[in-house]
């Protein structure tokens, strides 16, 4: 059995985390840093005294971005302030590594809106103390994961009566690159593959981003109710699935945006261009780039509101069960007159992101939801992804709760 590796204290970390600011990170060679190297080998990015600065530095990244809640960090209002203020402080967007000190603390101020002085005295604090926290989830969820893996098995009351049809191959997809600069790497998280894999009538939770499935038939998709698809760069479900069903030249230029030209095409021909659907509607699309990863089809879930002038999203409980319930009857409907054989189907914590659901509320509705449907029809398979390892851990509490 594999001995979990010990980790420092919270104490430790924002003391190196403060020396490590000041100096910035080609200085880190010259700051104390046992705290953080014990972090790193715990999360399992270093190995010894020659990747220790990169596996450092890495750990700070990973820790940056699950403080923006496990997306890429981008220098605007689609990320966490926090987050934002961290990459800055520790220099971690693009072509920031070398800034000095006192200009990484001025961009940091900025983002609350105050002096550098101000921020010196008083949110520093709180990013310095974050961040370090960040970095103990991070080592403490890779160790158990490096130990356990990632996913967890919730079977549902419906019995298992046959297995999904074969998986699709398809070759691996390319890294993906964190739109703010730095990589976007999450530790020890690999492509899922689930359909032939995954039994009939079970519903089985994996930390992956959707975009990075494969052998999945139908993948859900959250959308406001104007059917009007995320930006590419935008940290969020319907951007991750919109740049990743996008078909690109050889340069990487995008020459058919597939998903929202489909999108398109439906409002025009129903008469619903500018004009918003009711919530809970599901619209089905092609895969585009992402059948190439065993993807039959897209569906795209209106359930964000726009509210405040679009700023912000109102997101009601009630309808994820609707959108469930409409996505298995489109999927039966697509299987039987589109003569596609599909019986598996991947959701996202649908509204727990900008829609402003606690995570709690998704993982109850949306599990009681698809209990219900394998209940009426046992041969269908459900991947429910999320990118968080406690988010997987509530819906693993929810699916014990009566």
């Amino acid at each position: 059995m594999r001995i979990m590796c010990s980790l420092p204290s919270h104490e430790s970390l924002v003391a190196e985390l403060r020396e490590v600011r000041r100096r910035g990170l080609p200085g880190l060679r010259h700051c104390a840093r046992d705290a953080l190297r014990e972090a790193a080998t715990a999360a399992g990015l270093c190995t010894g005294p020659d990747d220790e600065q990169t596996g450092i530095e890495e750990l700070l990244g990973a820790a940056v971005r699950r403080l923006a809640g496990g997306h890429p960090v981008r220098d605007d209002d689609s990320s966490d302030p926090l987050a934002r203020a961290a990459a800055h402080s520790f220099g971690l967007f693009a072509a920031r590594r070398g800034v000095p000190g006192t200009d990484r603390r001025k961009a940091a101020a900025a983002v609350y809106g105050v002096t550098t002085e101000r921020f010196r005295k008083s949110q520093e604090h709180d990013v310095v103390a974050e961040l370090a926290a960040a970095v103990l989830a991070v080592a403490r969820e890779s160790d158990v994961r490096q130990q356990t893996g990632a996913a967890v098995e919730l079977t549902t009351p419906a019995p298992p009566v046959q297995t999904a049809p074969p998986a699709h191959t398809a070759p691996p997809s390319p890294p993906a690159r964190a739109a703010g600069g730095f990589p976007a790497r999450r530790p020890a998280v690999r492509p899922v593959t689930a359909g032939a894999a995954a039994p009939a009538g079970r519903i089985t939770v994996r930390v992956c981003p959707i975009e990075e499935v494969r052998d999945v038939d139908i993948l859900v998709s959250s959308e406001n109710t104007y059917l009007e698809m995320s930006k590419t760069f935008r940290p969020t479900v319907s951007g991750a699935l919109r740049r990743a069903a996008a078909l690109r030249d050889g340069s990487g230029e995008i020459v058919d945006d597939v998903l929202s030209r489909e999108l398109g095409v439906w409002l025009r021909t129903h008469g619903r261009s500018g004009r918003p659907v009711r919530p809970g509607t599901v619209i089905a699309t092609s895969s585009g780039a992402l059948a190439a990863q065993g993807v039959r089809r897209v569906h795209h879930a209106a359930i964000a509101t726009p509210v405040g002038g679009g700023d912000r999203y109102h997101v009601s409980p009630a309808v994820l069960g609707e959108v469930v319930r409409t996505s298995f009857e489109l999927a039966r409907h697509e299987s039987e007159f589109l003569s596609l054989p599909m019986s598996s189907i991947c959701f996202p914590l649908l509204g727990a992101g900008r829609g402003g659901l606690p995570v709690e509320t998704v993982a109850r509705r949306l599990l009681e939801a698809i209990r219900a449907e394998l209940r009426r029809d046992p041969s269908w398979s459900v991947l429910v992804v999320t990118l968080e390892e406690g988010h997987a851990r509530l819906l693993t509490a929810a699916s014990s709760a009566p």
